[in-house]
């Protein structure tokens, strides 16, 4: 006889969870406060470096470029993804716990989703107007005026934002009956999948499916973007010209490479080799370390940017000297 399961028992499943249990980094005290004391210097060294991109492109003028405002945005955004997680799991390591309510799992989820999927589409973006300023000086003022950097930034947030409703609704959506220890540090969705005790799981592995494949695309059009860079630049008599081109490609190209590697490796790593301290390590790797060392990135090769910085510094040195 066919046995039926109503849709009150799936919700009774669902809604007995009521918190999840995050992976613990260590279990030993000593090694949690390490990890806490680790954590705490890489949060405040991203804090540090987007806040003084942030202060440097708004404070100088000469920093009022298309380049500059995606930069901007970037920093906006790795400010707010580190944010998501790492402050969580510093408490976690900090007060020895590793439980986050329903709500603050889904939270998270819709924050961090939200804003990798809006920081990719902004390095997209970035891509697109290394390509014209490169290869279509003469256009570079209609193709990327400042009201079409606001639409492509407003565009960018905007798809992030419908994209990771849609994901997180349908993630949360579904019935869990598989306990509640997630083998991660963060609320992620496959972990939360693998929680679920509905076929419905299926589609949301279809929505990641599209996600990967959307991914894809976007690194593809990154990449015919630099290929036709590379050719433009190799043509230009002058050396200080390929200089000045390679100093603002190389540190987007670097960024680029970092991000999409350790997420391709997170989501396609092939199951023989998966185990929950090799996904916690390569989580890390992908969520955390791109938004503290971007700022080092971009700033290394840019002498505009190191300038405007300085002097920020310089004239905050001052005014403290002052009060």
């Amino acid at each position: 006889m066919c046995r039926i399961t109503s849709p009150e028992k799936h919700m009774s499943n669902r809604s007995s969870v009521s918190e999840f249990l995050l992976l613990a980094f260590a279990d030993t005290r000593e090694l949690q406060l390490l990890h806490f004391a680790l954590f705490l210097g890489i949060y405040l060294a991203a804090l540090l470096g987007n806040g003084l991109i942030l202060s440097a492109v708004a404070c100088h003028h000469r920093l009022h470029t298309p380049m500059y405002f995606f930069l901007l945005n970037l920093a906006l955004l790795d400010l707010g993804c580190i944010s998501t997680t790492l402050p969580k799991a510093m408490a976690s390591a900090l007060w020895d716990t590793r439980a986050i309510s329903y709500q603050g799992c889904a939270a998270q989820v819709f924050l961090f989703v939200f804003l990798m999927s809006a920081e990719f589409y902004v390095l997209t973006i970035m891509a697109y107007d290394r390509y014209v300023a490169i290869c279509k000086p003469l256009h570079y003022g209609s193709l990327v005026g400042s009201r079409a950097c606001a639409q492509m930034a407003a565009a960018a947030w905007g798809t992030g934002f419908v994209y990771s409703v849609l994901h997180t609704a349908n993630t949360f959506s579904l019935p869990l009956c598989h306990g509640n220890d997630l083998d991660q540090f963060f609320c992620e969705i496959p972990h939360i999948l693998k929680l679920s005790c509905s076929d419905a799981y299926l589609r949301e592995f279809g929505a990641l499916a599209i996600s990967i494949s959307v991914l894809f695309g976007c690194s593809i059009f990154i990449v015919i973007s630099y290929i036709q860079i590379l050719r433009v630049v190799l043509r230009m008599p002058s050396e200080q010209g390929r200089h000045k081109a390679f100093s603002t490609c190389l540190p987007h190209l670097a960024v680029v490479s970092l991000f999409v590697s350790t997420i391709m490796f997170a989501y396609l790593k092939p199951p023989s080799i998966s185990s929950p301290y090799l996904d916690l390590v390569v989580s890390f790797l992908y969520s955390v370390v791109p938004p503290a060392v971007n700022p080092l990135i971009y700033s290394m090769r840019n002498q505009e940017l190191q300038d405007s910085v300085r002097s920020l510094l310089v004239y905050t040195h001052l005014q403290q000297l002052h009060l």
